[in-house]
């Protein structure tokens, strides 16, 4: 026997715990290694972060041990569901001061790579040397175009393709001074515009129409379309401009102030209001026009230098020549409202507060450009600022509610929250790295806080897109641009805070060199956001495999220069491919101390599969396939993947381990990692949303799109296989081999612990595959059709249904099939091959189309079939019966619905006796183990968890049921017979019956005999020939009268009489609530069926049922005598004569209650003597004395009501009784009996009694004259009173009058007189003796004729 293991602390409630492991959670530097080889468990960003959680799982554990199994897919999706929360937990954009940047030497490493430089068409050149005024040259990155305006045209051309056209615009005679593109504000142009291109000159501002078309090779049409739409810009000479992309507001501003001006547009001209005007939102009335009056030295006028717009705060932040940023708050309509104003000086102030003095901070130091922070990416930050002295300024505009000011809740106030200092000086590029044309320049890592480097000075402009992407171009020459690049590192940023170097904003940088100066910078990709929240936003590694990377766009005089930005999993690619001085063992080493084992793997595991990304030497972007690099990254994943950890903390009794208290290994992590980056853009979706179409119709849509979800499944895919290749050498999928390396019990429950984990996340891959190929199969088909046809219920699951659902949930694979159900019935109703879609089901989403489905959608094809040929024809009974044999080898996989459309197909082609096949064989199939039967068999009891199986079985029985009326329905309505003949439908109706009555499903006979019953048809189960009735009666017949009443019917109508006799027996002595008559009744029935004689039935056991019935049956007459006599007995009160009546009119009572409590009371001694003889009492005092009471008491009764003579009554009173006595020697006592009614006659009927009336009344009840003879001789040679003496003659009497009778009766025919001549001479002798005796008269002289004819035939 095993020894329990002991109760763990905290288990209870009243057993102390340690205290939560505190020290555990106080000490995280206990437990982790300065050596890189040491972190296995300490680096990725969910690792440390749930070590103190994992904790308190262990304590929740210990106090929760009874825990019900998780199934691998559930264990898998809550592993996936718990990284995709980690990741989504990415810290925001924070306060504080760093300057740390990384930069490995290596070109591996770097955070940007270039992809490609696009030379300037030669054609732009030859206009631009026709110029004669100005030139300015600009990026439409977002659709692939630059642009150049030269004088008063404008020239817009696609930079990707190798001759592209010009498209100009040349109608307007002015010089081009600002040109920019924004979002119309919604609704007032048609919907091909989906850009306006503001171009404005030295008279007026234009807009024109933009329209991009995108093309299948990735490019772009544009067109330009002339919208008539101007407003006077003469004398302002207009160098800004920004617009809204939320709300289509279009604001400007000059070279000559800093004023706001806004170009308003409408659809339509309006009273007092053309379609389109300019408002100045800064300078007021006449104070506008007024010239300045100055003394001394003229002041250099103020300028506005740079526009940004926050659509999501409805913030307008201007920059200008002063370095002063101003906020505008852009409400409703057209107003644009002032709110804080921010000079330089108070941004050095506050700079002040924050870091120690610097020359970066000199009064000197200037704001080259400011970039927007929307409230998706941050809560806290607004704004970001370069300085001169390449400084990023992280602002805040704040309110008097906080950070959090809302569109409606303008900011009062603006300071700096975070600075983002230069790298160090020794990391700028030497003179002659400068003059290398687009060289990548690394420099050496920099971290802390470096208060006085010149590396970005002087900072000519800078650039930041979210998630932190920084451009800052340094012009150390005139005319030259040096571009400083970093991006966030977010691997390091998502490590938990708590770890020694991590990082709150670290950053990848590189120095590119352009060769010329920077004209324009773009974003060629989408703006980047893994979340719409500040918590998550920046996260590049959760979305690195879900989206595009993004790109970057420099246009410079010389050409165009893309950047895309690197993944971690480019990076480790790279690294791989390239090395470093420490080898491929340094890089990785170098990965897991930056990353961590968790991230390291699922980095190597993603590179392993084809992930990585690199530019080739002709300037594309490709993957990464060299197989050295694929096979680098597979040891990666396998060698540096961890071990699973058990945590000895969390258990008392180490020699009982558990595997809920093992950590599986980072290598299991970063598979979490990498399936969940796979499908976290389509995890928590919809697979279809319903709308409504513009015409009224149902349009279903998917929220990913179908090449998505392709590029999912092949990637999953591939990792798949390459699991499947190399799982003999993962540990925890190689399997029971590596059983044979552990040493210890830890270690091998740890190993079960990791199989577990790792088994479970296979098996969710193989599930993610085929769910995914179920839905392309579901959009490949009408959608729209298959929704409509599902039932209402259904309809809202699917319409809720998440992929998650789908991939992991027991509904979502229920939904599935109930999907794929619909997609077969579709095709069978349009006449499509079942064949064919179920085969593309099967092999491309086995789980929610396995072979079964394929056979019941090839059996439900050839039902399809035999409906087609004809109903009467031998091919559609072919066809039915290979569908049946079809059906019933996959009855398992039927479902109900699928079950009832095969019945009522088989059913309208009379294929009746199929029917009931069908269904019997899917109850046995949905109750395997008989648990409906035992359930039955054991008095159906409830509750009890077998109610399930007969619930499931009787479902299919139901469609039996309904078989079975259609059935009576076409008897009705069709002959049987036709000329003689059985007909067609005849046979098959005989078949169903032949198949019903024949089946050896006992839970099914029982249902149908309860559904008889239930309607009211009783007389049909006298019909079943089924050995399963009689067990069904007997079992039914204890519970209802009726059942049993068909049971001993049952019985007789099959001639089994004993049988049937025990049955009425039964019901005789049963409880239930039947009257006296009906219970003499069935034991009179009893009593016929066991005295009838048949073959097979033993004597002995007839004999002792009859016994048992005739006694009863005995007791039960006696019980009716007292209930009828009782019913009428003045004597009873009123008010207890019901409660008697109740009493005797019921259940038969024993002789002993009978006699005690009714029989002896009541003084019927009659009935008394009734009992004395049914229970065999033979004592003859009671019953002598018994006779006697009966006597008085009935001439007492006489006598008081005169109906009768006296006599009379005692002589029916004794006759009555004799008769039902059965002249019984003990209870019919003729000695006895005799010499009582004598002496009565003598002594109170004399002179009006009969003479010899009492031996008549013995005579006609038939006793032997021999026997009375016997007596009256006693009676006379006793000599007693009253007969003695001179009353002698009395008995004189009676005695000549027997022997008369006597001999008449014996010589009466051949019989011998008084049965022998032994007796004739001992009765001469008597009367002899009487003749002398003292008779009477007339007596005497008959005594002497008889002696003399006796003694005549004596001779």
């Amino acid at each position: 026997m095993q020894t329990p293991q002991r109760p763990l602390p905290g288990a209870y409630i009243q057993t102390p715990a340690v205290g939560n492991y505190s020290s555990f959670q106080s000490r995280p530097s206990n437990l982790r290694s300065n050596s890189a080889s040491g972190q296995q468990y300490h680096g990725s960003q969910s690792q440390m972060h749930t070590l103190n959680q994992q904790g308190q799982a262990g304590t929740a554990a210990i106090q929760h041990i009874p825990r019900e199994e998780v199934k691998p897919i559930t264990r898998a999706a809550k592993a996936v569901s718990e990284a995709l929360e980690q990741e989504s937990r990415y810290p925001e954009l924070d306060k504080g001061t760093s300057s740390d940047y990384d930069v490995s030497p290596q070109a591996a490493w770097t955070p940007f790579q270039k992809i490609k430089t696009y030379t300037i068409p030669d054609r732009i050149f030859e206009q631009y040397n026709q110029a004669q005024v100005s030139t300015m040259m600009g990026l439409f990155a977002e659709f692939n175009h630059a642009w150049v305006a030269i004088d008063n045209a404008l020239y817009l051309w696609d930079y990707t393709h190798p001759n592209p056209n010009l498209i100009g615009f040349e109608e307007q005679p002015n010089t081009i001074t600002a040109v920019q593109l924004v979002t119309p504000r919604a609704g007032v142009f048609v919907s091909s515009i989906s850009r306006l291109l503001v171009v404005a000159t030295t008279a007026e501002v234009i807009l024109i129409g933009f329209s991009a078309q995108g093309s299948s090779t990735g490019g772009f049409s544009v067109n330009l379309y002339s919208l008539r739409m101007s407003v006077p810009a003469k004398g302002l000479d207009v160098s800004v401009i920004e617009g809204s992309e939320a709300t289509g507001r279009i604001f400007f501003s000059s070279r000559s102030s800093d004023d706001v001006y806004e170009f308003t547009y409408q659809q339509e001209e309006k009273w007092f209001q053309g379609r389109c005007a300019k408002i100045n939102h800064t300078s007021k009335g006449y104070s506008a026009f007024a010239p300045g009056l100055y003394f001394g030295q003229r002041p250099q006028q103020e300028k506005i230098t740079q526009m940004a717009v926050d659509d999501s705060r409805k913030l307008l932040y201007t920059l200008s020549s002063k370095s002063t940023i101003r906020t505008f708050h852009m409400k409703a309509n057209t107003v644009l409202e002032l709110t804080i104003t921010t000079p330089i000086s108070q941004t050095l102030t506050s700079l002040s507060h924050m870091s120690s003095q610097s020359d970066l901070f000199s009064p000197s130091m200037g704001i080259v450009s400011i970039s927007a922070v929307t409230s998706k990416e941050s809560n806290k930050i607004h704004l970001v600022a370069t300085t001169s002295s390449g400084c990023r300024l992280f602002m805040s505009a704040t309110s008097s509610y906080g950070f959090h000011s809302t569109p409606s809740n303008a900011p009062t106030s603006m300071q700096v929250q975070h600075v983002k200092l230069p790298p160090t000086d020794s990391s700028v590029p030497q003179q002659g790295q400068q003059s290398t044309s687009s060289s990548v320049t690394p420099y050496a890592n920099t971290s802390g806080r470096n208060l006085s480097s010149k590396a970005l000075s002087p900072t000519r402009t800078a650039v930041r897109y979210a998630p932190g992407y920084f451009l800052c171009f340094v012009s150390p020459r005139p005319e030259t641009d040096v571009l400083f690049v970093s991006g966030p590192d977010s691997g390091r940023i998502a490590r938990p805070q708590d770890i020694p170097g991590s990082s709150r904003y670290a950053e990848l940088g590189m120095w590119l060199n352009l060769g010329s100066r920077a004209e324009d910078i773009g974003l060629a990709s989408a703006p980047f956001a893994a979340a719409q929240t500040p918590i998550g936003f920046g996260n590049e590694l959760a979305v690195q495999y879900d989206r595009s990377t993004s790109e970057i766009v420099i246009l410079t005089n010389t050409g165009i220069h893309t950047l895309r930005r690197r993944r971690l999993v480019d990076i480790f690619a790279a690294a791989l491919r390239v090395g470093g001085d420490d080898g491929l063992d340094g890089e990785v080493r170098k990965f897991i101390r930056q990353y961590g084992r968790g991230e390291t793997a699922s980095t190597a595991l993603a590179a392993a599969c084809g992930q990585g990304l690199d530019v080739t030497s002709d300037s594309r972007v490709a993957k990464i396939l060299d197989p050295d690099v694929l096979e680098q990254a597979r040891k990666v994943f396998i060698e540096h993947g961890g071990k699973p950890q058990f945590n000895e903390n969390s258990v008392v009794d180490q020699s009982l381990p558990s595997v809920d208290l093992v950590r599986p290994s980072p290598r299991h992590e970063g598979l979490s990692l990498y399936v969940s980056r796979l499908v976290r853009s389509i995890w928590k979706a919809p697979i279809a949303v319903e709308q409504v179409s513009p015409i009224g119709g149902l349009v279903v849509t998917s929220v990913v799109t179908m090449n998505r979800l392709q590029e999912i499944s092949e990637s999953l895919s591939t990792l798949k296989e390459f699991l499947e290749t190399n799982k003999s050498f993962i540990e925890g999928l190689a399997g029971p081999d590596a059983l044979s390396s552990v040493t210890t019990k830890q270690e091998e429950v740890s190993l079960q612990a990791e199989h577990r984990a790792l088994h479970a996340l296979v098996v969710l891959i193989h599930n993610i595959i085929e769910g995914i190929a179920f839905v392309l199969v579901l959009y490949d088909e009408k959608i729209e059709e298959i929704l409509q046809s599902l039932q209402n219920d259904t309809r809202q699951q699917v319409r809720n249904l998440t992929y998650e659902g789908l991939f992991s949930t027991e509904q979502g694979k229920t939904l599935a099939k109930e999907l794929v159900k619909a997609i077969v019935n579709r095709n069978i109703a349009s006449g499509s091959n079942v064949e064919t879609i179920a085969d593309a089901l099967r092999r491309r989403c086995g789980s929610f189309c396995s072979a079964d489905d394929v056979v019941i959608f090839k059996s439900q094809e050839l039902v399809k079939r035999a409906s087609e040929v004809g109903t009467e024809t031998e091919a559609s009974r072919e066809y039915l019966n290979e569908s049946l044999r079809s059906f019933k080898g996959v009855a398992e996989s039927l479902s109900m619905e699928q079950l009832q459309w095969a019945v009522e197909q088989y059913v309208e082609m009379q294929f009746y006796a199929g029917a009931i096949q069908l269904c019997l064989v899917k109850a046995q199939e949905l109750d395997r183990g008989n648990q409906a039967l035992s359930w039955i068999q054991d008095g159906r009891p409830e509750p009890d968890n077998r109610i399930e199986a007969f619930e499931a079985r009787k479902r299919c029985y139901n469609l039996v049921h309904e078989v079975i009326m259609s059935l009576e329905r076409a008897k009705r309505e069709m002959p049987d017979m036709v000329d003689g003949h059985y007909t067609v439908n005849a046979r098959r109706r005989e078949e169903a019956s032949q198949e019903i009555d024949g089946s050896e499903d006992e839970v099914f006979q029982t249902d149908l005999y309860d559904w008889y019953l239930a309607k009211g048809e009783p007389d049909r189960l006298l019909e079943v020939e089924s050995p399963y009735l009689t067990t069904y009666l007997q079992r039914k017949s204890s519970e209802n009268i009726e059942h049993a009443d068909l049971l001993w019917r049952y019985y007789a109508q099959a001639e089994r009489y004993q049988d049937a006799a025990v049955v009425q027996l039964a019901l005789g002595k049963s409880a239930f609530q039947l009257s006296l008559d009906r219970r003499i009744e069935y034991l009179s029935r009893a009593k016929a069926n066991a005295s009838i004689n048949r073959p097979g039935i033993a004597r002995p056991a007839r004999t002792e049922v009859l016994r048992e019935v005739s006694d009863l049956l005995d007791v039960a007459n006696i019980q009716d005598d007292l209930l009828q006599r009782l019913k009428g007995d003045s004597r009873i009160a009123p008010d207890r004569r019901p409660s008697v009546i109740q009493a005797l009119d019921g259940r038969i009572l024993n002789l002993s209650e009978l006699y005690n409590t009714y029989a002896e009371p009541a003084m019927y001694f009659d009935l008394c003597i009734l009992v004395y003889d049914a229970a065999d009492h033979r004592s003859p005092s009671d019953i002598k004395a018994t006779w006697q009471n009966l006597l008085e008491r009935v001439h007492e009764e006489t006598v008081e009501s005169g109906e009768a003579q006296p006599y009379e009554a005692v002589g029916e009173q004794v006759r009555t009784l004799g008769k039902r006595l059965g002249l019984s020697e003990i209870m019919f006592p003729v000695s006895d009996l005799l010499p009582l009614l004598m002496r009565y006659a003598f002594e109170y009927q004399r002179e009006v009694a009969p003479e010899s009336w009492a031996v008549d009344l013995f005579i006609d009840v038939q006793v032997p004259f021999e026997s009375i003879y016997a007596v009256l001789e006693e009676m006379y040679y006793n000599d007693e009173p009253p007969f003695s003496g001179r009353n002698r003659r009395f008995v004189c009497n009676e005695i000549v009058y027997i022997i008369r009778q006597w001999f008449h009766d014996s010589t009466r025919g051949t019989g011998q007189m008084f049965g022998g001549e032994e007796n004739a001479a001992t009765i001469s002798q008597m009367l002899h003796l009487m003749a002398q005796s003292g008779l009477s008269e007339h007596r005497l002289d008959e005594c002497q004729r008889l002696r003399m004819r006796i003694e005549n035939m004596m001779r």
